[in-house]
Protein backbone atom coordinates (compact mmCIF):
# COMPACT_ATOMS: atom_id res chain seq x y z
CA UNK A 1 0.00 0.00 0.00
CA UNK A 2 2.90 2.33 0.91
CA UNK A 3 4.49 1.59 -2.46
CA UNK A 4 1.18 2.34 -4.24
CA UNK A 5 0.85 5.60 -2.26
CA UNK A 6 4.36 6.62 -3.34
CA UNK A 7 3.45 5.94 -6.96
CA UNK A 8 0.28 8.08 -6.65
CA UNK A 9 2.21 10.88 -4.94
CA UNK A 10 4.87 10.80 -7.65
CA UNK A 11 2.22 10.88 -10.34
CA UNK A 12 0.55 13.87 -8.67
CA UNK A 13 3.83 15.80 -8.51
CA UNK A 14 4.55 15.01 -12.16
CA UNK A 15 1.07 16.12 -13.14
CA UNK A 16 1.46 19.38 -11.22
CA UNK A 17 4.83 20.10 -12.81
CA UNK A 18 3.42 19.36 -16.24
CA UNK A 19 0.41 21.63 -15.69
CA UNK A 20 2.61 24.46 -14.38
CA UNK A 21 4.77 24.33 -17.49
CA UNK A 22 1.84 24.57 -19.89
CA UNK A 23 2.18 27.72 -21.93
CA UNK A 24 -0.35 30.48 -21.36
CA UNK A 25 -2.37 32.01 -24.14
CA UNK A 26 -2.33 35.77 -23.63
CA UNK A 27 -3.92 38.69 -25.40
CA UNK A 28 -2.85 42.32 -25.57
CA UNK A 29 -5.15 45.08 -26.74
CA UNK A 30 -3.19 47.62 -28.72
CA UNK A 31 -4.37 50.72 -30.52
CA UNK A 32 -1.60 51.74 -32.88
CA UNK A 33 -0.44 54.05 -35.64
CA UNK A 34 2.51 53.86 -38.02
CA UNK A 35 4.78 50.88 -37.42
CA UNK A 36 3.56 50.20 -33.87
CA UNK A 37 1.84 46.87 -34.55
CA UNK A 38 4.61 45.64 -36.84
CA UNK A 39 7.24 46.23 -34.16
CA UNK A 40 5.04 44.85 -31.40
CA UNK A 41 4.46 41.63 -33.32
CA UNK A 42 8.22 41.13 -33.71
CA UNK A 43 8.68 41.68 -29.97
CA UNK A 44 5.89 39.24 -29.15
CA UNK A 45 7.46 36.63 -31.42
CA UNK A 46 10.65 36.88 -29.38
CA UNK A 47 8.67 36.65 -26.14
CA UNK A 48 6.89 33.54 -27.41
CA UNK A 49 10.18 31.91 -28.41
CA UNK A 50 11.70 32.64 -25.00
CA UNK A 51 8.75 31.58 -22.85
CA UNK A 52 6.57 29.23 -24.86
CA UNK A 53 3.54 31.44 -24.22
CA UNK A 54 1.35 32.61 -27.10
CA UNK A 55 0.22 36.21 -27.46
CA UNK A 56 -2.56 37.54 -29.68
CA UNK A 57 -2.85 41.23 -30.59
CA UNK A 58 -6.37 42.62 -30.35
CA UNK A 59 -6.25 45.63 -32.65
CA UNK A 60 -8.17 48.80 -31.95
CA UNK A 61 -9.27 51.81 -34.05
CA UNK A 62 -6.88 54.75 -34.41
CA UNK A 63 -9.10 57.11 -32.41
CA UNK A 64 -8.15 57.10 -28.73
CA UNK A 65 -11.69 58.19 -27.92
CA UNK A 66 -13.08 55.02 -29.52
CA UNK A 67 -10.46 52.93 -27.74
CA UNK A 68 -11.37 54.35 -24.34
CA UNK A 69 -15.05 53.63 -24.91
CA UNK A 70 -14.36 50.00 -25.78
CA UNK A 71 -12.00 49.58 -22.82
CA UNK A 72 -14.68 50.81 -20.41
CA UNK A 73 -17.17 48.28 -21.82
CA UNK A 74 -14.76 45.37 -21.42
CA UNK A 75 -13.54 46.37 -17.97
CA UNK A 76 -16.91 47.24 -16.49
CA UNK A 77 -18.08 43.76 -17.54
CA UNK A 78 -15.07 42.18 -15.81
CA UNK A 79 -14.07 40.48 -19.06
CA UNK A 80 -11.06 38.20 -18.64
CA UNK A 81 -10.36 37.84 -22.36
CA UNK A 82 -7.81 40.70 -22.40
CA UNK A 83 -4.71 40.26 -20.23
CA UNK A 84 -2.69 43.37 -21.08
CA UNK A 85 -4.07 46.77 -22.03
CA UNK A 86 -2.11 49.53 -23.76
CA UNK A 87 -3.35 52.71 -22.06
CA UNK A 88 -3.15 56.36 -23.02
CA UNK A 89 -1.10 58.42 -20.56
CA UNK A 90 -4.27 60.12 -19.25
CA UNK A 91 -6.35 57.05 -18.42
CA UNK A 92 -4.82 55.83 -15.14
CA UNK A 93 -7.05 57.92 -12.81
CA UNK A 94 -10.19 56.78 -14.63
CA UNK A 95 -9.42 53.06 -14.93
CA UNK A 96 -7.16 52.35 -11.95
CA UNK A 97 -9.62 50.03 -10.18
CA UNK A 98 -9.50 47.52 -13.05
CA UNK A 99 -5.74 46.87 -13.01
CA UNK A 100 -3.32 45.22 -10.63
CA UNK A 101 -0.69 47.19 -8.74
CA UNK A 102 2.64 46.78 -10.53
CA UNK A 103 4.76 48.42 -7.84
CA UNK A 104 5.96 45.16 -6.28
CA UNK A 105 6.11 42.97 -9.43
CA UNK A 106 8.21 45.59 -11.22
CA UNK A 107 10.22 46.78 -8.20
CA UNK A 108 13.48 45.52 -9.69
CA UNK A 109 13.20 47.85 -12.70
CA UNK A 110 11.47 51.00 -11.43
CA UNK A 111 14.68 52.91 -10.74
CA UNK A 112 15.49 52.70 -14.48
CA UNK A 113 12.48 54.81 -15.53
CA UNK A 114 12.24 58.57 -15.94
CA UNK A 115 10.58 59.42 -12.60
CA UNK A 116 7.84 61.62 -14.06
CA UNK A 117 6.59 58.77 -16.25
CA UNK A 118 5.94 56.62 -13.18
CA UNK A 119 4.38 59.49 -11.24
CA UNK A 120 1.80 59.95 -13.98
CA UNK A 121 0.70 56.31 -13.64
CA UNK A 122 0.49 56.26 -9.86
CA UNK A 123 -2.99 56.68 -8.38
CA UNK A 124 -3.39 56.73 -4.57
CA UNK A 125 -0.04 54.96 -4.25
CA UNK A 126 -0.93 52.26 -6.79
CA UNK A 127 1.23 51.86 -9.90
CA UNK A 128 -1.49 51.28 -12.49
CA UNK A 129 0.75 50.77 -15.53
CA UNK A 130 4.36 50.67 -16.68
CA UNK A 131 5.22 53.48 -19.12
CA UNK A 132 5.92 52.05 -22.59
CA UNK A 133 6.98 55.23 -24.41
CA UNK A 134 6.56 58.97 -24.12
CA UNK A 135 4.97 61.20 -26.70
CA UNK A 136 5.30 64.87 -27.50
CA UNK A 137 4.34 66.68 -30.69
CA UNK A 138 6.63 68.53 -33.05
CA UNK A 139 6.26 71.01 -35.85
CA UNK A 140 7.33 69.06 -38.93
CA UNK A 141 8.43 71.20 -41.85
CA UNK A 142 9.77 70.89 -45.37
CA UNK A 143 13.24 72.34 -45.00
CA UNK A 144 13.76 72.26 -48.78
CA UNK A 145 10.71 74.46 -49.35
CA UNK A 146 11.65 76.92 -46.61
CA UNK A 147 15.08 77.24 -48.19
CA UNK A 148 13.58 77.62 -51.68
CA UNK A 149 11.42 80.55 -50.55
CA UNK A 150 14.00 82.09 -48.24
CA UNK A 151 11.93 81.56 -45.09
CA UNK A 152 12.99 80.59 -41.57
CA UNK A 153 11.27 78.18 -39.21
CA UNK A 154 8.34 80.09 -37.67
CA UNK A 155 8.48 80.83 -33.97
CA UNK A 156 4.90 82.14 -33.68
CA UNK A 157 1.58 80.98 -35.08
CA UNK A 158 1.25 84.23 -37.03
CA UNK A 159 4.61 83.58 -38.68
CA UNK A 160 3.55 80.02 -39.48
CA UNK A 161 0.38 81.25 -41.18
CA UNK A 162 2.25 83.83 -43.27
CA UNK A 163 5.01 81.41 -44.28
CA UNK A 164 2.59 78.58 -45.04
CA UNK A 165 0.46 80.87 -47.20
CA UNK A 166 3.47 82.17 -49.15
CA UNK A 167 4.86 78.71 -49.93
CA UNK A 168 1.45 77.16 -50.59
CA UNK A 169 0.59 79.89 -53.09
CA UNK A 170 3.99 79.63 -54.75
CA UNK A 171 3.82 75.86 -55.14
CA UNK A 172 0.28 75.97 -56.48
CA UNK A 173 1.30 78.61 -59.01
CA UNK A 174 4.12 76.26 -60.05
CA UNK A 175 1.64 73.47 -60.74
CA UNK A 176 1.06 71.59 -57.49
CA UNK A 177 -2.59 72.36 -56.83
CA UNK A 178 -2.69 69.87 -53.96
CA UNK A 179 -0.15 71.73 -51.81
CA UNK A 180 -1.40 72.70 -48.35
CA UNK A 181 0.23 75.06 -45.91
CA UNK A 182 -0.45 73.27 -42.62
CA UNK A 183 -2.07 69.99 -41.57
CA UNK A 184 -2.94 68.87 -38.05
CA UNK A 185 -5.45 66.75 -36.11
CA UNK A 186 -8.74 68.64 -36.46
CA UNK A 187 -11.35 65.88 -36.07
CA UNK A 188 -13.67 65.94 -33.06
CA UNK A 189 -11.79 63.53 -30.76
CA UNK A 190 -9.05 63.49 -28.13
CA UNK A 191 -6.42 64.46 -30.70
CA UNK A 192 -8.11 67.85 -31.14
CA UNK A 193 -8.00 68.36 -27.38
CA UNK A 194 -4.22 67.93 -27.57
CA UNK A 195 -3.85 70.37 -30.46
CA UNK A 196 -6.17 72.98 -28.97
CA UNK A 197 -4.53 72.79 -25.54
CA UNK A 198 -1.28 73.77 -27.25
CA UNK A 199 -2.87 76.71 -29.07
CA UNK A 200 -4.55 78.03 -25.94
CA UNK A 201 -1.56 77.56 -23.63
CA UNK A 202 0.80 79.14 -26.17
CA UNK A 203 -1.38 82.28 -26.07
CA UNK A 204 -1.33 82.32 -22.26
CA UNK A 205 -4.92 81.08 -21.96
CA UNK A 206 -4.29 78.30 -19.44
CA UNK A 207 -5.96 74.89 -19.61
CA UNK A 208 -9.60 73.89 -19.94
CA UNK A 209 -9.36 72.59 -16.37
CA UNK A 210 -6.65 74.18 -14.27
CA UNK A 211 -4.33 71.99 -12.14
CA UNK A 212 -6.27 72.98 -9.00
CA UNK A 213 -9.55 71.94 -10.63
CA UNK A 214 -10.82 75.46 -11.32
CA UNK A 215 -12.38 76.40 -14.66
CA UNK A 216 -11.15 79.58 -16.30
CA UNK A 217 -11.19 78.70 -19.99
CA UNK A 218 -13.50 81.58 -20.97
CA UNK A 219 -10.78 84.21 -21.32
CA UNK A 220 -9.55 86.56 -24.08
CA UNK A 221 -6.27 84.70 -24.63
CA UNK A 222 -8.05 81.40 -25.27
CA UNK A 223 -10.45 83.16 -27.65
CA UNK A 224 -7.55 84.71 -29.55
CA UNK A 225 -5.93 81.28 -29.92
CA UNK A 226 -9.08 79.68 -31.31
CA UNK A 227 -9.70 82.58 -33.70
CA UNK A 228 -6.19 82.14 -35.08
CA UNK A 229 -6.76 78.39 -35.58
CA UNK A 230 -10.15 78.99 -37.21
CA UNK A 231 -8.50 81.37 -39.69
CA UNK A 232 -6.43 78.48 -41.05
CA UNK A 233 -9.44 76.52 -42.30
CA UNK A 234 -9.88 77.00 -46.02
CA UNK A 235 -6.73 79.12 -46.28
CA UNK A 236 -3.54 77.28 -45.28
CA UNK A 237 -5.41 74.15 -44.16
CA UNK A 238 -7.96 72.20 -46.21
CA UNK A 239 -11.53 72.08 -44.94
CA UNK A 240 -11.06 68.33 -44.74
CA UNK A 241 -8.65 68.85 -41.82
CA UNK A 242 -11.78 69.01 -39.66
CA UNK A 243 -11.89 65.21 -40.10
CA UNK A 244 -8.14 64.54 -39.85
CA UNK A 245 -6.57 62.29 -37.24
CA UNK A 246 -2.85 61.53 -36.96
CA UNK A 247 -2.51 59.27 -39.97
CA UNK A 248 -4.62 61.53 -42.18
CA UNK A 249 -2.28 64.44 -41.52
CA UNK A 250 0.79 62.28 -42.02
CA UNK A 251 -0.54 60.92 -45.31
CA UNK A 252 -0.90 64.41 -46.78
CA UNK A 253 2.45 65.58 -45.48
CA UNK A 254 4.38 62.46 -46.46
CA UNK A 255 2.96 62.54 -49.98
CA UNK A 256 4.70 65.90 -50.39
CA UNK A 257 1.55 67.99 -50.25
CA UNK A 258 2.02 70.05 -47.09
CA UNK A 259 4.60 72.57 -45.90
CA UNK A 260 4.01 72.14 -42.15
CA UNK A 261 2.49 69.41 -39.99
CA UNK A 262 1.77 69.05 -36.30
CA UNK A 263 2.18 65.40 -35.28
CA UNK A 264 3.63 63.08 -32.68
CA UNK A 265 7.08 61.53 -32.58
CA UNK A 266 6.11 58.31 -34.36
CA UNK A 267 5.73 60.16 -37.68
CA UNK A 268 9.42 61.07 -37.82
CA UNK A 269 10.58 57.55 -38.65
CA UNK A 270 7.94 57.28 -41.36
CA UNK A 271 8.37 60.59 -43.17
CA UNK A 272 12.11 59.93 -43.28
CA UNK A 273 11.76 56.25 -44.20
CA UNK A 274 13.28 54.73 -47.31
CA UNK A 275 9.91 54.62 -49.08
CA UNK A 276 8.98 58.22 -48.23
CA UNK A 277 8.81 60.69 -51.16
CA UNK A 278 10.12 63.42 -48.83
CA UNK A 279 12.96 61.49 -47.18
CA UNK A 280 15.80 63.88 -46.32
CA UNK A 281 13.61 66.95 -46.90
CA UNK A 282 12.03 67.09 -43.44
CA UNK A 283 13.10 68.53 -40.14
CA UNK A 284 11.32 69.22 -36.87
CA UNK A 285 11.13 72.06 -34.38
CA UNK A 286 9.15 72.99 -31.32
CA UNK A 287 5.61 74.19 -31.93
CA UNK A 288 5.12 77.97 -32.28
CA UNK A 289 4.03 80.33 -29.53
CA UNK A 290 1.23 82.87 -29.57
CA UNK A 291 3.64 85.78 -29.84
CA UNK A 292 6.56 87.66 -28.35
CA UNK A 293 7.14 86.88 -24.69
CA UNK A 294 4.92 83.80 -24.79
CA UNK A 295 6.11 80.20 -24.59
CA UNK A 296 5.21 77.35 -26.93
CA UNK A 297 3.34 74.38 -25.51
CA UNK A 298 3.49 70.67 -26.32
CA UNK A 299 0.92 68.24 -24.94
CA UNK A 300 2.32 65.26 -23.09
CA UNK A 301 1.42 62.00 -24.75
CA UNK A 302 2.56 58.43 -24.40
CA UNK A 303 1.31 54.92 -23.81
CA UNK A 304 1.47 52.53 -20.88
CA UNK A 305 1.03 48.82 -20.26
CA UNK A 306 -1.36 47.57 -17.58
CA UNK A 307 -2.37 44.10 -16.42
CA UNK A 308 -6.08 43.46 -16.02
CA UNK A 309 -7.18 42.25 -12.60
CA UNK A 310 -9.65 40.03 -14.46
CA UNK A 311 -6.86 38.20 -16.31
CA UNK A 312 -6.59 34.47 -15.68
CA UNK A 313 -2.84 34.64 -16.35
CA UNK A 314 -1.65 37.59 -14.28
CA UNK A 315 1.84 36.20 -13.60
CA UNK A 316 2.50 35.61 -17.30
CA UNK A 317 0.94 38.98 -18.20
CA UNK A 318 3.30 40.77 -15.79
CA UNK A 319 6.17 38.88 -17.41
CA UNK A 320 5.00 40.12 -20.81
CA UNK A 321 4.69 43.75 -19.70
CA UNK A 322 8.19 43.74 -18.22
CA UNK A 323 9.57 42.09 -21.35
CA UNK A 324 8.01 44.67 -23.68
CA UNK A 325 9.50 47.43 -21.55
CA UNK A 326 13.02 46.06 -21.28
CA UNK A 327 16.05 47.95 -22.60
CA UNK A 328 16.34 46.04 -25.87
CA UNK A 329 12.71 46.56 -26.84
CA UNK A 330 12.62 50.23 -25.86
CA UNK A 331 15.80 50.74 -27.88
CA UNK A 332 14.25 49.00 -30.89
CA UNK A 333 11.10 51.14 -30.67
CA UNK A 334 13.22 54.29 -30.45
CA UNK A 335 15.16 53.39 -33.60
CA UNK A 336 12.39 51.87 -35.73
CA UNK A 337 9.35 53.93 -34.70
CA UNK A 338 10.99 57.09 -33.22
CA UNK A 339 9.02 56.49 -30.01
CA UNK A 340 10.84 58.22 -27.11
CA UNK A 341 11.71 55.66 -24.41
CA UNK A 342 10.76 55.76 -20.76
CA UNK A 343 14.04 54.18 -19.62
CA UNK A 344 16.60 56.93 -18.97
CA UNK A 345 19.61 54.96 -20.23
CA UNK A 346 18.25 54.54 -23.76
CA UNK A 347 18.63 58.28 -24.42
CA UNK A 348 22.42 57.98 -24.12
CA UNK A 349 22.69 54.81 -26.22
CA UNK A 350 25.18 55.55 -29.02
CA UNK A 351 23.33 53.46 -31.61
CA UNK A 352 20.04 55.24 -30.88
CA UNK A 353 21.75 58.61 -31.30
CA UNK A 354 23.34 57.51 -34.57
CA UNK A 355 20.28 55.89 -36.18
CA UNK A 356 17.59 58.13 -34.73
CA UNK A 357 19.12 61.49 -33.70
CA UNK A 358 15.60 62.75 -33.16
CA UNK A 359 15.40 60.83 -29.85
CA UNK A 360 18.19 62.36 -27.73
CA UNK A 361 17.49 65.83 -29.17
CA UNK A 362 13.83 65.62 -28.16
CA UNK A 363 14.37 64.85 -24.47
CA UNK A 364 14.39 68.57 -23.43
CA UNK A 365 11.01 68.97 -25.13
CA UNK A 366 9.65 65.95 -23.30
CA UNK A 367 10.86 67.39 -19.99
CA UNK A 368 8.73 70.50 -20.49
CA UNK A 369 5.48 69.05 -21.81
CA UNK A 370 1.96 70.19 -20.91
CA UNK A 371 -0.07 67.55 -19.07
CA UNK A 372 -3.73 67.04 -19.84
CA UNK A 373 -5.87 67.70 -16.72
CA UNK A 374 -6.78 64.08 -16.04
CA UNK A 375 -5.48 64.29 -12.47
CA UNK A 376 -7.61 67.38 -11.79
CA UNK A 377 -10.81 66.18 -13.50
CA UNK A 378 -10.34 62.58 -12.33
CA UNK A 379 -13.14 60.26 -13.53
CA UNK A 380 -14.85 63.12 -15.35
CA UNK A 381 -11.83 63.87 -17.55
CA UNK A 382 -13.20 62.15 -20.63
CA UNK A 383 -16.45 64.12 -20.48
CA UNK A 384 -14.57 67.37 -19.85
CA UNK A 385 -12.27 66.73 -22.80
CA UNK A 386 -15.25 65.94 -25.00
CA UNK A 387 -16.84 69.27 -24.11
CA UNK A 388 -13.57 71.05 -24.89
CA UNK A 389 -12.94 69.46 -28.27
CA UNK A 390 -16.59 70.00 -29.23
CA UNK A 391 -16.33 73.73 -28.48
CA UNK A 392 -13.09 73.93 -30.45
CA UNK A 393 -14.45 71.95 -33.39
CA UNK A 394 -17.54 74.16 -33.53
CA UNK A 395 -15.30 77.22 -33.65
CA UNK A 396 -13.10 75.79 -36.41
CA UNK A 397 -16.22 74.82 -38.37
CA UNK A 398 -17.75 78.28 -38.10
CA UNK A 399 -20.54 77.15 -35.78
CA UNK A 400 -20.42 80.10 -33.41
CA UNK A 401 -17.59 82.47 -32.51
CA UNK A 402 -14.70 81.61 -30.23
CA UNK A 403 -16.14 83.85 -27.53
CA UNK A 404 -19.59 82.28 -27.75
CA UNK A 405 -18.29 78.72 -27.70
CA UNK A 406 -15.90 79.37 -24.81
CA UNK A 407 -18.71 80.92 -22.77
CA UNK A 408 -20.85 77.81 -23.37
CA UNK A 409 -17.87 75.58 -22.55
CA UNK A 410 -17.27 77.40 -19.26
CA UNK A 411 -20.89 76.85 -18.25
CA UNK A 412 -20.91 73.17 -19.28
CA UNK A 413 -17.65 72.40 -17.44
CA UNK A 414 -18.92 74.18 -14.35
CA UNK A 415 -22.06 72.01 -14.36
CA UNK A 416 -20.00 68.88 -15.00
CA UNK A 417 -17.72 69.65 -12.08
CA UNK A 418 -20.58 70.26 -9.64
CA UNK A 419 -19.32 70.67 -6.09
CA UNK A 420 -16.07 68.93 -6.96
CA UNK A 421 -14.40 66.81 -9.62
Amino acid sequence: MRHYARILAGAAVAAFMASSSIAAELSIVHGAVGKDNEVLRAELDRFEAATGHKVTIVSMPESTTDQFGQYKLWLSAGAGDIDVFRLDVIWAPQLAEHFIDLKEPAADTLDQYIPSTLAGQTVDGKLVALPMFIGAPALYYRKDLLEKYGEKVPSTWAELKATAQKIQDGERAAGNNDMQGFVFQGAAYEGLTCNAMEWVASYGGGNFVQPDGSIEINNPQAAEALKMAASWIGTISPKGVLNYKEEDARGVFQSGNAVFMRNWNYAYALVNGDDSPIKGKVDVSTLPSGGEGLKPAATLGGWELAVSKYSKHQTEAIELVKFLNNYENQKERAIVTSRPPTLTAVYSDAEVGEKQPFIPLWKPVLDGTLARPSAAAKRKYNEASSEFWTAVHDTLSGNGTAEENLAKLQAKLTRLKGSQW
